[in-house]
């Protein structure tokens, strides 16, 4: 009887044993999943500081840092979406619908009312792109919220929407000067894209700026909590109380506000206007966010993951470019980028759900030795 407890008492305790194992292994790779975004970042470095002596300098690392807050700020909108389990693939028009109704508007508006040419000045034409860019994201959110389309087919058709809008205000030609006249009190537009407060690009300073609001925004506002339980389960936030609906379309206006802002940078870096730019822009978008840790299906990310993989895009894409790869092979290599993002992504999901499985069996195990342990002291008393 002795030697059959003994046996069993072993068996346990190895049982046990490989318990523990398989808990230390499964959290030490989901370590890793979730650092696998400064991993790749560490690893463009080395490997391109190896492959090029100009790809750490000073002026390269701030050019490439000014590229990176362009793909950065709309990371960061589409952060928000896709923390809510939405997507949105209308980015990139907006980003060339903004750059094509700033360069209308400092070009001269036209009123026949009147019979007079308007001038608006750079911040209410800033103003006004914005306000375009949200009011893009607003159709996406009412689409989506109170007409039930898909986000992936209400952003698509809001896509072709925008870019098809550029093309007519511009009749798809390109706003070539955008810097303005002392004469029509226009000028200052090429600040946004050109200037270096305290060394560093205002889209840099705007970049750090969103990031320190949306993370504020995340950690210390009911909102945040409402659009992380949104994304983990829709259906049991809204029968708590949470206006799911609004919800949901705030975080469509900010990401196109966050598009406008984008486009704006880029058409004041090159003091003209294109209704083709931004094109793909939303998938650079949606590679930093997956490539930093959030989930496609919603409910699981944050900003300091999303500016990681915005600069793992940015980084590698300017790498590239300086050690002479082509145009082809970038295309290539940034989807071959984009696809093992969302392999990695899919595999982290597995491990967890491995590692809480792995975690109730412990815990599971663990209530029965509780349960004699408590129940000891009153079998000697008695």
């Amino acid at each position: 009887m002795t030697d059959t407890l003994t046996k069993d008492h072993e068996l346990v305790t190895r049982q046990r044993q490989v318990a523990a194992v398989q808990a230390r292994r499964l959290k030490t790779l989901d370590s890793i999943f979730e650092l696998r975004a400064f991993i790749a970042l560490g690893v463009l470095i080395v490997v391109f500081s190896l492959l090029s002596d100009s790809f750490l300098t000073v002026d390269n690392l701030i050019t490439m840092t000014k590229h990176v807050a362009i793909n950065a700020i709309l990371a960061l909108g589409m952060l928000l979406v896709i923390l809510k389990g939405g997507i949105d693939l209308s980015v990139g028009s907006t980003v060339g619908l903004s750059g094509v109704i700033a360069g209308e508007l400092l070009q001269g508006l036209h009123l026949s009312l009147f019979d007079v040419v308007a001038y608006p000045r750079v911040w209410a034409v800033v103003v006004v792109c914005i306000a375009v860019g949200a009011l893009v994201g607003a159709v996406n959110g009412i689409l989506v919220t109170r007409l039930n389309v898909a986000p992936f087919i209400a952003t698509l058709g809001m896509l072709y929407v925008a870019r098809a809008t550029a093309l007519l205000i511009s009749d798809g030609t390109t706003y070539p000067d955008l810097a303005g006249s002392p004469a029509t009190h226009n000028t200052g537009f090429d600040w946004l894209g050109q200037a270096r407060p305290l060394g560093l690009p205002v889209a840099v300073w705007i970049m750090i700026v969103l990031a320190v609001v949306i993370t504020v925004l995340l950690r210390s506002t009911p909102f945040g909590r409402w659009l992380y339980a949104t994304g983990g389960n829709a259906r049991a936030t809204e029968l708590s109380g949470v206006p799911v609906k609004r919800v949901k379309t705030a975080v469509y206006v900010v990401s196109g506000a966050c598009a406008a802002m984008a486009g704006l940078i880029i058409a004041s870096e090159l003091t003209s206007a294109a209704p083709q730019a931004g094109d793909t822009f939303e998938l650079n978008a949606i590679a930093a966010v997956v490539i930093g840790g959030a989930a496609l299906s919603g409910g699981r990310g944050n900003v300091r993951g999303t500016l990681v993989g915005a600069f793992v895009i940015g980084f590698l894409a300017d790498g590239l470019v300086i050690v002479g790869v082509s145009t082809f092979w970038q295309m290539l290599i940034k989807g071959a980028v984009i696809v093992l993002a969302v392999i990695l992504d899919q595999s982290q999901q597995r491990f967890q759900r491995r590692r809480a499985a792995a975690s109730a069996v412990a815990v599971a195990e663990e209530e029965p030795r509780r349960g004699s342990a408590d129940r000891a002291p009153a079998d000697d008393t008695t």
